[in-house]
């Protein structure tokens, strides 16, 4: 990771990776199992220098309540019983009521915990779409839509752009990659829309020559992959190009960072894409907040960035909203503020008021990859879910 900004964030950050000292006291922790190490460790870095750069904003302007916030964390490597033992020691160590997990399988593994210690909410790097489910997983939020609701927003603006649209469904063969294809069966229903081939893949680098034979046979106007962050998708378009297939490739939250798509070159030109956020670069409108981002951090913040500071933005929303109700902070009392939320102005990060109904932010825009200036810019409003 590049320095820290500030002598106060580095501070802090070297509490967090230690776990943190003793709660201070009228301190607000912010607890979180972060992937430092190993294959999503650009995700958890990204995450963590967002989570940190709002706790200080917030710090700044006198803490929640003239209560000073303080984040601390310590490396999972992306593994399920590391995350568990993280959790386990940082709530032993402070009394943390606001909590950031790094991946379903953990989000699911820990939610019995949260239901009996009734203690906490948590958001987390997860959309996964069995998460958003407020009877199974009570406090438990994510900061931005599911997965389903993301293929949602990619196929609401397929309609709009080419009613009636030929689509295929390309997958990861993981629980990430399955999660939001019964769902689109359904969608596409709705919107008129044909799914006319599912394709599925190993994770990661694999030989996808017989799957671009596939996409050949069914000619789909719309490609849409889901469960990758970048491989195969490189080659799965580099080889459909070479064919001549004139179909419009997409994605998912987490195959949308701008910085992933220059090393592959012309062929990524025309990748589009949902994002719940803006891009870093983005200059549009009135976003006080995203002027601040860039000028704490005077180069590029990736996605995971992004989605870091949201997520901490929406934890520190809820404790501000609970005690300034007069409650107690607990599981129960900060979902339901939480749940208070609308018309919620995040200062432009997400260019339209939000709400948060369930477990989710049911909010996206459809960003297009422009090869030459090396950035994903908008080519729709922000589309919102109706619930």
């Amino acid at each position: 990771m590049k320095t820290l900004r500030t002598s106060l964030l580095a501070l802090t950050a070297t509490l967090g990776m230690a776990g943190g000292a003793a709660a201070q006291e009228g301190e607000i922790v912010i607890g979180a199992s972060l992937p430092l190490t190993g294959v999503f460790a650009f995700a958890g870095e990204a995450v963590e220098k967002g989570m940190q750069d709002y706790v200080t904003i917030v710090n700044e302007e006198g803490g929640i309540d003239g209560r000073q916030v303080r984040l601390a964390y310590e490396d999972t490597g992306y593994q399920v019983n590391q995350s568990v033992a993280v959790f386990n020691k940082l709530t032993s160590q402070d009394d943390i009521h606001l909590y950031y997990g790094d991946s379903t399988g953990f989000a699911k593994t820990i939610a019995p915990d949260l239901a009996r210690r009734g203690s906490m909410i948590m958001g987390g790097a997860s959309f996964a779409t069995e998460l958003n489910d407020p009877e199974a997983y009570p406090y438990t939020f994510m900061a931005g839509p599911d997965y389903s609701e993301m293929v949602e927003i990619l196929m609401e603006y397929i309609a709009d752009e080419t009613p009636g649209a030929r689509l295929v469904m390309v997958y990861s063969d993981t629980e990430f990659g399955r999660d939001p294809i019964e769902e689109a069966r359904a969608t596409a229903d709705e919107l008129g829309l044909e799914i006319a081939e599912e394709i599925i893949t190993p994770p990661g680098s694999v030989d996808v020559s017989t799957e671009v034979l596939k996409l050949r046979r069914a000619r789909p106007d719309y490609t849409i992959f889901h469960g990758y962050v970048l491989a195969p998708l490189p080659e799965f378009i580099s080889q459909a190009r070479e064919l001549g297939l004139e179909t419009r490739f997409m994605g998912t939250f987490w195959s949308m960072d701008a910085s992933l798509w220059q090393s592959v070159g012309e062929a990524a030109d025309g990748f589009l894409g949902v994002m719940p956020y803006r891009y870093y670069y983005d200059e549009e409108g009135d976003a006080p907040m995203m002027d601040r981002i860039r000028q704490m951090r005077p180069e590029y913040q990736s996605t995971g960035y992004m989605q870091g500071f949201v997520s901490a933005m929406l934890l520190v929303e809820a404790a501000k909203r609970a005690l300034e109700a007069g409650d107690e902070l607990t599981g129960e009392t900060l979902k339901t503020a939480l749940n208070t939320i609308e018309e919620f102005d995040t200062g432009g990060v997400i260019g339209v008021p939000i709400a948060v109904p369930g477990n989710s932010v049911p909010v996206g825009r459809i960003y297009e990859y422009d090869a030459a200036a090396g950035q994903m810019e908008p080519v729709s409003d922000w589309i919102m879910l109706d619930e």
